[in-house]
């Protein structure tokens, strides 16, 4: 990576502190429309997501690699066609009350978002083996969804090919690096990709590591946080960012 060119600063950080996690963290189905208009409802402005590629090249929302957890279907959801994917069931498995609920294409949040004047955070989730491509499409996708918005979504990931991949087809949007561990080179890594932001296991600030990404012109998230002790250990580091599940408890205002 020689030559590639340090992160440009977001001076005017444009997102809010509070993130809900994949909608509306477990009480609804994740990363389903039914999530993302229930945390709306809880007053939160913006929202985490997993987007990922079906077998024809349609970015659709789902966690997971395969369908079993969130879905009523079997197997590799990235293996299957749209039109497949499209007519599973991705809420029966989390109440009677979501049952039917479809998987979202990032067009359809796209939509709901851009509506609403609400912010995302999109974090490529490849099935593996596709890491570059995933980046490459899902990054194009939104570069068209939010072409002229004055906010643009951020674009995160745990794997570096991703975001590599997501520069190369559209270097506008803001980047990420999500990191479960402080490996060897992470700071450099980022600050290679682009990024931003760092986005971390919420267990792994301190204030020499906020001190580090904010000194590099990144700022700093945090996933996933659902104890009042924690969030006030965060806001109290000066970190950016809380990505949460408990948008019934902690209040975005």
């Amino acid at each position: 990576m020689n030559a590639t060119p340090l992160p440009t600063p977001m001076t005017d950080w444009p997102y809010p502190r509070w993130i809900a996690h994949r909608g509306a963290g477990k009480l609804a189905p994740e990363n389903t429309l039914a999530a993302f208009r229930l945390g709306a409802q809880h007053g939160y402005r913006m929202f985490e997501c997993d987007a990922k590629l079906s077998a024809d090249g349609e970015v659709f929302l789902m966690h997971d690699a395969t369908l079993e957890r969130t879905t009523n279907g079997q197997g590799v959801g990235g293996e299957l066609s749209w039109h497949r994917l499209s007519q599973l069931d991705a809420g029966g498995w989390h109440s009677r009350t979501h049952a039917g609920e479809p998987l979202p294409r990032l067009e359809a949040l796209a939509r709901f978002c851009l509506a609403n004047g609400y912010h995302l955070n999109i974090e490529i989730k490849p099935t593996p083996g596709t890491e570059q491509r995933t980046g490459e499409v899902v990054a194009r996708e939104a570069a068209r969804l939010w072409a002229g918005q004055s906010v643009p979504p951020l674009l995160t990931s745990f794997q570096p090919d991703a975001l590599l991949g997501a520069r190369a087809s559209a270097p506008e949007l803001p980047r990420g690096l999500l990191l479960d561990t402080l490996w060897d080179g992470w700071l450099e890594q980022a600050q290679a990709l682009g990024c931003v932001a760092v986005v971390c296991n919420y267990a792994l600030w301190d204030a020499t590591t906020v001190a580090r990404v904010h000194a590099a012109g990144m700022r700093a998230l945090s996933y996933t946080v659902n104890d009042d002790w924690a969030a006030q250990h965060l806001i109290a580091l000066g970190t950016d960012g809380i990505i949460t599940d408990r948008v019934d408890f902690f209040s975005p205002a």
